[in-house]
């Protein structure tokens, strides 16, 4: 998403010219009638200059009319939005939701480390180092920001509320430091570090802080944000502040943001070399390189705290103080070496060398400039082995030492008490895997645990591709007293076993054989295991036989999207793993992949036209409101009465005016809606309002609760409800491909079934209460670099499948999401808001899907085509300016698209919940009002001016006889 800005402005006054133009026209030539007329008949100055004055009073009513041709048009939209009602949370809701974001905290810090017990803090006093301390992460920048109508608990404030005093001086240190750096706005990445060097810490400060307290917390930060991954080499960005020349000498030579700085560095040499209880907490989204840690053994306790929201900084006091005990799981692998992600050579920025016939010349919106826009790419060449299903698969196959290179395992978190787990009895029956997990508190405190089961299947070399380690299901126990047990079932599907055969079957394969069912502490720790015997291979490819209850059978659709990439395969021991993971060498695209690229340099909607193609009814008088149509079927006939009656004016503005909510259509009672942006949060960009901002969603992933994703979606329907929006756009449930993506904050892991399971719970949640998600972004956005110019995204069938893609999926048949954000990039040669194989046949044939398909932000950019994208499944535009959004072809083949579109859009409007009481009842703007008494005043002027006109011609006529 991007923030409306006078861009916005200017497109809707580029979009009045036009009207101001022709009706200037007809103004002038009525003037220069009307005195030439009048000549012929007027004998004295003095009537010359009545004329003039009555010719003035036709160019003002011709001015009011002009006002209203263009209040009717775009301009109402604008008109409208600024002058909306700004609805505010109740005190209720805002309580309520502080609460919830709170608990949603609590659970997702995670303990990474706790030697000798080391947490809780043994005394109330602490030395807090560290200038994040005094800046920590809430968010991310972009959508990601939080709102500033509520107040924010900072880290120390939260560490306040928990009992715990913090040493002043040290605070007063950082914030003094901090002062003279510039605010950077919310759509904006600094990478500096504003660290106070060791050297400015004075004997006497340290002195006094040991005096203090003998503990010590040192708080490390990193933000990401919408619009620009994490830098891999801060050498290379050479970006220097004026109080801190240095931010970037920090870094050697290929040290990355995700890594500790110099400064840093020479800040815990300080602090260890005076502390020996230290306790590090790491504040932020993407995972860091934690490899220093055995350099420094005072630092006995690690706490990673993702962003925490607007309230969610209280929760780290409590865990701090021990009031809470934490009970996180990693929703990621932490790496010692993050290079060692075998996606790193092959993320980031790639031009092609020879697409300038591809290219396309575009004036940015924001700032006006031109842009040369062509092709970029990306290669997801490690196919399926995404995080630890690469690790744990690539130990087990002997291509790595798993110690080496992990530091902390995917779904680890240590607690301040001792859990005991025995699996009972695993069944297979009826295409089921189901056994009880009885756990068990053997500690001293109260406290939650987390159930993990995962599957390793068959796998025969050089065959399917298969990781050995999948999670399968997982569950959370309530709060345990010490000695207190649970019985936790777990239970799961055997085709969530099955993997996607490409070349062979090109459908969902379950094989036979022996398919480990085990219970782990992580990715990597067995608890017990047992087996299960699956006796046939099972394909689902008969439709009385489809995979996870698709409704047609799955088979290939992505194939072009494959491109000329080696894709990493488990053969032979991952044999070529370093062809696979190297970084690109070949920058040429090839002449077949052009010759199925498209933009909106070569699109030509009348080649895509059906002559056979009947033009559909329009501007029928049906009399079907929208609110009859509430709690119908998708296909209920009354829908094609409904759908008569649009004009094409009406579907195209439909269509074209999709950002941040759907126009009011007055000929089906359509009222306008708004759509709010997301995921932490609900942000009108229109009143400037917000709701409370809750932790990231990588925080939500990392709770491994879904009770608390549900309660999350419920929230955000309460919050609509008070802020009168019907829409919302999240949640994000895009992988952590790579730790240096800058939109890692807005979404949940790098497991596809953890961000599947927490996506489909929020958006069950809003649903409940009438409010529609747009599940986003549709599909491969991981990556921020070139995603608005033109991203080519390579991926094999498997892995858009089985990883990708699957998290969407569970959200359609498990969530129920009733609308889609689609994404920049392309997938393969075509744009994603333009893929009919994504947007048609997988997502609606396939899962089922029944709503309406938005795109990203529409800027245009070169490939962003209204006429394209209606006719391949997607149905609206997230657009604010008048650019390439409308309709210009009006063929049967491209009303037809219209009506499908306008179909999905108000299908999923009529649905919602300003809609459960029928006709919902809308206050008249402001403007509106008081333009119908301009109106009114006008009419009886024009009356007037008429009669006095005809009386003072007639009298002229018999003065001339």
């Amino acid at each position: 998403m991007l923030q409306i800005n006078m861009a916005d402005v200017i497109g809707v006054i580029n979009s009045v010219i036009p009207y101001l133009i022709a009706v200037g026209v007809l103004l002038v030539l009525a003037i220069i009638i009307t005195i030439a007329v009048n000549k012929k008949t007027v004998k004295t100055v003095a009537n010359r200059k009545l004329i003039h004055s009555e010719s003035w009073l036709v160019a003002f009513v011709g001015i009011i009319v002009a006002v209203s041709m263009m209040l009717s048009g775009p301009l109402a939209t604008l008109l409208n939005n600024a002058t909306v009602t700004k609805y505010m949370l109740s005190d209720d809701t805002v309580a309520a939701a502080n609460k919830l974001a709170k608990d949603v905290q609590a659970e997702a810090i995670t303990m990474l480390k706790n030697d000798n017990d080391n947490l809780p803090l043994k005394s109330k006093k602490v030395n807090v180092f560290g200038w994040g301390s005094t800046s920590p992460v809430y968010g991310g920048t972009g959508s990601g920001s939080m709102s500033e109508q509520y107040p924010t608990v900072s880290l120390l404030d939260g560490m306040k509320e928990a009992g715990l005093t913090t040493n002043s001086k040290l605070t007063k240190l950082y914030t003094d430091y901090r002062k003279d750096r510039p605010e950077v706005g919310m759509w904006a990445q600094d990478w500096t570090l504003p660290e106070v060097p060791a050297d400015q810490y004075s004997d006497s400060l340290i002195s006094e802080a040991k005096s203090f307290s003998d503990e010590a917390v040192v708080v490390i930060t990193r933000v990401g944000g919408e619009g620009a991954d994490l830098p891999m080499n801060m050498k290379a960005k050479g970006v220097t502040y004026k109080n801190n020349s240095k931010d970037y000498e920090d870094f050697k030579d290929g040290e990355g943001f995700l890594q500790l700085s110099q400064t840093e560095r020479n800040m815990l040499d300080l602090v260890t070399k005076n502390f020996s209880k230290v306790t590090l907490v790491y504040n932020g989204a993407n995972t860091f390189q934690l490899d220093f840690l055995n350099n420094y053994p005072q630092i006995q306790s690690v706490l990673w705290c993702p962003p925490a929201g607007q309230t969610g900084f209280s929760a780290l006091g409590e865990v701090l103080a021990g009031d809470v005990n934490p009970s996180g799981k990693t929703s990621d692998t932490f790496l010692k070496d993050l290079d060692k992600n075998p996606s790193t050579n092959n993320f980031g920025d790639f031009d092609y060398d020879n697409v300038d016939d591809l290219a396309v010349e575009v004036i940015d919106d924001r700032t006006g400039t031109k842009l040369h826009v062509s092709p970029t790419f990306v290669n997801y060449s490690e196919g399926i082995y995404v995080g630890y299903k690469f690790y744990e698969t690539a130990a087990d196959e002997g291509l790595i030492n798993y110690d080496d290179m992990v530091q902390y395992p995917f779904g680890y978190g240590l607690s301040y008490t001792t859990f005991e787990q025995k699996m009972g009895d695993v069944k297979y029956a009826n295409g089921k895997v189901s056994f009880d997990v009885t756990v068990t508190n053997t500690g001293d405190k109260a406290g939650k645990d987390v159930v993990e089961a995962y599957y390793n299947p068959p796998y025969t070399n050089g065959g399917i591709e298969k990781a050995s380690v999948n999670l399968a299901a997982f569950e959370k126990t309530k709060e345990l007293k010490p000695g207190e047990s649970e019985t936790v079932k777990i239970s799961f599907d055997d085709d969530d076993m099955a993997s996607y055969d490409e070349h062979d079957a090109k459908a969902w394969v379950l094989e036979q054989g022996d398919y480990e069912i085990s219970l782990q502490s992580d990715s990597h720790t067995v608890i017990d295991s047992a087996t299960v015997n699956v006796p046939k291979t099972i394909t689902y490819d008969t439709k009385d036989n489809t995979h996870d209850g698709d409704k047609v059978v799955a088979t290939n659709q992505f194939q072009n999207a494959e491109g000329d990439v080696t894709y990493l395969s488990r053969a032979d021991h991952f044999a070529n793993y370093t062809e696979a993971t190297a970084a690109p060498t070949d920058f040429g695209m090839s002449d077949k992949i052009k010759s199925e690229y498209t933009n909106n340099g070569n699109y030509d909607p009348a080649e895509h036209n059906d002559d056979s193609d009947e033009m559909p009814t329009t501007g029928a008088k049906n009399g079907v409101k929208l609110s009859d149509l509430y709690g119908k079927d998708y296909d209920d006939p009354q829908w094609d009465k409904l759908l008569d009656q649009l004009t094409f004016d009406d579907m195209d503005s439909l269509i074209a005016n999709g950002g941040y909510g759907t126009p009011a259509v007055t000929s089906v009672g359509k009222i306008q809606v708004t759509d709010a942006d997301g995921p932490a949060s609900l942000n009108n960009n229109f009143t400037g309002i917000g709701s409370i901002g809750f932790p990231a969603s990588t925080a939500f992933a990392c709770t491994w609760n879904k009770d608390l994703a549900k309660q999350f979606g419920e929230m955000i329907g309460d919050m609509a409800h008070d802020m009168h929006v019907a829409g919302w756009y999240a949640p994000a449930m895009n992988l952590h491909r790579n730790a240096y993506a800058g939109r890692t904050f807005e979404y949940f892991s790098e497991d596809s079934l953890l961000s599947g399971v927490m996506s489909a719970q929020q958006i069950a949640g809003a649903r409940e209460k009438g409010v529609y998600s747009f599940m986003k972004h549709f599909a491969l956005n991981e990556q921020e670099t070139n995603r608005t110019m033109t991203l080519t995204t390579w991926v094999s069938e498997q892995a858009m499948r089985e990883t990708y893609l699957r998290p969407f999926e569970m959200s359609v048949k498990e969530g129920g999401a009733q609308a889609v954000m689609s994404a920049f990039n392309y997938v393969g040669p075509t744009y994603a808001a333009a893929s009919p194989n994504l947007l048609n046949t997988v997502l609606r044939d396939e899962w089922g899907f029944r709503g309406f398909v938005l795109t990203d932000y529409f800027r245009g950019r070169g490939y962003q085509d209204a006429d394209q994208e209606i006719r391949n499944g997607n149905d609206s535009m997230l657009a604010t300016t008048v650019t390439t959004n409308h309709v210009t072809d009006k063929s049967a083949t491209s009303v037809k698209a219209m009506r499908q579109a306008c179909h999905n859009i108000l299908y999923t409007v009529a649905n919602g919940w300003q809609y459960a009481d029928g006709e919902p009842e809308v206050a008249t703007p402001i403007w509106k009002t008081a333009m119908y008494v301009v109106w009114g005043v006008t009419a009886v002027l024009a009356i007037g001016l008429e009669i006095l006109t005809i009386k003072r011609y007639l009298a002229r006529r018999k003065a001339t006889k």
